[in-house]
């Protein structure tokens, strides 16, 4: 019999490489969408769509017997419901923290608890980390988010680690990256125009891990079973600022680009202004102030060690192989 599993946020980034990785393990796979989330990455016809209410317990819950009495319960939950950017920080707990109390409490109630059941989580939960000596963030450090999203993450995790016996799983991931993914290609696009921004002077480590990468580390740890842990994860090697640029230029094949740096008493006006103009406008902006917070840090490396021996993962992708992969798709795509 197929094993079963429930994609949140399936509509995202994210969620659409979660449901090809599904398929195609073989799953009876689940995709929770609202009424206007976009399907454009989801056409495979063995893809099954549900609409769950996160604003209503009782509605939820509701839905979840439905499915139960005709379905049966799912084996594995994916948790990828989540948001990066809002006009109103209330909107960061509110989904991140919120949806996701109101999801457990439902299964709970609904005996609908499965199997293995993983958060996508994120490192803002940990905070700056060490911006002297750069020692990797380790499972042993305190967590400490210095933004309204990494504090919203945190308290999830949280919640999680709460609830007695449920099997649940944390994946703090590093910026994640690969087609049809928004924010790098902002960064892409404009070294092809022949500009590249960094931020601040003091040397900055960056990680990246792609997004199929990303996927089959979820899929492992979901079928190794609930470890009722967190763990980093992440490609096994940093890059500075100028490795990256360097990388991104030759696989665009662009000779010469011109490098800016911008101090941070720049960057966070900027952030500032971009704010106000996002909150006038009602669109949120991708630069904020939690955002200068995430630009200004400057240590993001973080030990992959205990996903590596708990369920074995590995990533494949190097960043200059994910980058090649991802700018041939966004060409074919129109998009670069």
């Amino acid at each position: 019999m197929k094993k079963t599993i429930l994609i949140t946020g399936a509509g995202g980034f994210i969620g659409g490489f979660l449901v090809e990785e599904a398929l195609k393990r073989g799953y009876d796979t689940w995709a929770a969408v609202r009424s206007t989330t976009s399907r454009e990455f989801l056409t495979d016809e063995r893809i099954h769509f549900i609409e769950l209410d996160y604003t209503d317990q009782d509605r939820l819950e509701e839905t979840l017997r439905d499915h139960m009495g005709e379905w049966g319960r799912w084996d594995y939950i994916v948790h990828n419901l989540g948001m990066t950017k809002s006009t109103n920080y209330l909107d960061f707990e509110r989904v991140n923290y919120g949806f996701l109390r109101t999801l457990v409490d439902a299964l709970k109630n609904t005996g609908m608890t499965p199997d293995g059941f993983l958060l996508m989580s994120s490192l803002s939960v940990m905070g700056p980390g060490d911006e002297q000596n750069y020692r990797p963030m380790s499972a042993t450090d305190v967590p400490q988010p210095n933004t309204f999203y990494g504090v919203s993450k945190l308290k999830a995790e949280t919640y999680l680690q709460m609830v007695e016996g449920f099997p649940y799983t944390i994946f703090r991931c590093t910026g994640v990256y690969g087609p049809r993914e928004k924010d790098y290609l902002l960064m892409i696009k404009s070294i092809k125009r022949g500009f590249d921004f960094s931020v601040g002077f003091k040397q900055q480590m960056l990680t990246f891990i792609y997004v199929k990468d990303l996927v089959t580390g979820v899929m492992d740890a979901l079928e190794k079973g609930p470890m009722r842990k967190a763990y980093f994860i992440s490609e096994n090697q940093a890059y500075t600022q100028q490795e990256f640029r360097k990388i991104v230029c030759e696989e665009l094949g662009k000779k010469s680009v011109l490098h800016v740096t911008c101090p941070l008493w720049l960057v966070k006006l900027v952030c500032r202004v971009a704010e106000f103009i996002g909150k006038v406008t009602m669109k949120p902006s991708t630069l904020n102030r939690d955002k200068f917070k995430i630009l200004k840090q400057r240590n993001w490396l973080c030990d992959t060690s205990e996903a590596q021996r708990d369920f074995s993962f590995n990533p494949k992708y190097s960043l200059r192989e994910g980058i090649r992969e991802a700018i041939a798709w966004y060409r074919e795509a129109g998009w670069l």
